[in-house]
């Protein structure tokens, strides 16, 4: 750990590949209408291009840090940086929507190969007191992507270079990628866990179907017409979900590498914690992508403008930060509670002004609410880790991190499904702009819904005295107090820093 240069070389080469990941997600909403234009793509298969990703990542995202673990950081990152890049490529050639659905798919496996190399590596690379500060610059750069992605995106579509309009969205992972694999290969040391945990490939198997047997009737069954054979796949999935459980419970006991921690579902925290995760992100994106459809296809709006509508969003979130991290241990969970309702508020305010603004809606009426809505992000997303793990046993922090992390994901993709969903339902054949008005405002009422379940679960997490205690330990051990229990507890601090 003595050559600081180059371990700073190192964490900014796999962080430059995380905003790679965190920037294709965004890009992608803004350039959703473009994309449906150019390969006529239809509602269910634009939902794919995006829920797809968020899936696929979710699913894979623990087992890609396992192997990691288990085959060094430096080689799994490798591979996933080539096929991330290598997937870019062709998503950039797709020829139709289904193609892209399954390349977007691949693209986020490979994307959680990627991706937890980086706080895996971080832990490995530095001791617990030199953390902090890299957490923090980890945190300001997911920031940045949530600010860039949404402009850069619409600048990629809008300026249509050599002819490829929303193409270039994905070409551009393709030099990025290539620089990246060149410079990992030479300057990231391949570091790997003394105890790495076993696979669970049962178990990943188990949870993509049951996932599968939900969100395929929730996508394809407006494009269906709704049989009633769907919800034989839906009772499919609750028995898959059974499966699954039993078998995390016996993975569990037998070694402790079930890819998601049972045992750790009776602390009502951590529990309270995950529903407010899983909302809180689906009510987000459910929020997101129907604003950027209304103002592309009902009121004209090119992708840059419906990018830089967005931008007032990531930047309240941005400014709630610096009021956020003071309050967490002085207010607590009522912090959490307080950001739904305030999330909420501002997304309410946002959909009043679009209808006030009519034919005529600028970004800039919306500016103000949706700072707001930011704001309330903020409140969220910076307390809830600390809070939600108050009261889990140190040594289950890494287990509960990547459970944390999964959660977020599936929730994510869940919200854009069921918006996305009513959005599309409701609109029908009428793309007049009154009613595409009122199939956004349906959307919202959504994602108003999913921060009301946020808030509702947000007031069963621990209280203040554990939050404080749990605040204290991490202070503790980062300054070098204990030592003994340093790793478990930055497991803590990587699953807060990947969630900022």
């Amino acid at each position: 750990m003595d050559n600081v240069p180059r371990r700073g070389l190192a964490v900014g080469i796999l962080l430059f590949a995380s905003f790679m990941d965190l920037l294709d997600v965004t890009i992608v909403q803004v350039a959703l209408p473009a994309i449906g234009r150019d390969l006529d793509a239809d509602a269910a298969e634009l939902e794919w291009i995006v829920s797809g990703y968020m899936l696929a990542f979710a699913i894979a995202l623990v087992t890609g840090g396992r192997l990691g673990d288990i085959l060094g950081r430096r080689r799994v990152f490798l591979a996933g940086v080539a096929g991330f890049t290598l997937v870019s490529a062709a998503a950039a050639a797709a020829w139709s929507g289904e193609a892209l659905v399954v390349l977007r798919i691949v693209q986020g496996l490979f994307a959680a190969l990627m991706v937890p190399q980086l706080l895996a590596s971080v832990q490995a690379l530095f001791a617990p007191r030199e953390r902090a500060p890299i957490f923090g610059i980890i945190g300001g750069v997911s920031g940045l992507a949530a600010v860039i992605g949404p402009v850069l995106g619409g600048w990629l579509v809008d300026a249509d270079l050599w002819g490829l309009g929303w193409r270039t969205i994905f070409l551009i992972n393709v030099p990025v990628g290539i620089a990246i694999f060149a410079l990992a290969a030479r300057f990231v040391p391949d570091t790997r866990s003394e105890r790495p945990m076993r696979l669970d490939l049962p178990g990943v198997v188990l949870l993509a179907a049951a996932v599968a047997c939900f969100m395929v009737p929730l996508i394809e069954g407006r494009s269906l017409g709704w049989p009633s054979w769907l919800w034989l796949v839906v009772a499919a999935g609750a028995a898959i979900i059974a499966w699954f459980v039993a078998h995390s419970v016996r993975r569990q006991r037998r070694d402790g590498s079930a890819l998601l921690p049972m045992p750790l579902f009776r602390d009502r925290g951590f529990s309270a914690g995950l529903v407010t995760q899983a909302a809180f992100q689906g009510a987000m994106n459910a929020f997101s992508l129907p604003l950027i459809v209304y103002l592309q296809l009902a009121l004209g709006f090119d992708a840059l403008g419906a990018g830089l509508t967005l931008l007032a969003f990531s930047l309240g979130a941005m400014l709630g930060t610096a009021v956020a991290v003071p309050l967490v241990p002085r207010v607590g969970k009522l912090l959490i509670t307080a950001g739904a309702v305030t999330m909420g508020a501002g997304m309410l305010w946002t959909l009043a002004s679009v209808a006030a603004g009519g034919a005529d809606f600028t970004g800039w009426q919306a500016v103000v609410p949706m700072l707001l809505a930011g704001l309330g992000l903020a409140l969220i997303i910076i307390p809830l880790i600390d809070v939600a793990l108050a009261t889990v046993p140190v040594a289950d922090a890494g287990a509960a991190s990547g459970a944390y992390s999964t959660f977020q994901q599936l929730g994510a993709a869940v919200g854009v499904a069921i918006s996305t969903t009513v959005f599309f339902t409701v609109v029908g054949t009428d793309w007049s702009r009154e009613h595409v008005l009122t199939a956004l405002g349906a959307s919202v009422t959504v994602a108003v819904g999913g921060l009301v379940l946020a808030a509702i679960a947000s007031l069963l997490l621990p209280g203040r005295a554990a939050v404080r205690a749990h605040l204290d330990a991490e202070r503790r051990i980062a300054a070098g107090e204990d030592g003994s229990t340093a790793e478990a507890v930055t497991d803590r601090a990587t699953t807060s820093s990947a969630a900022h």
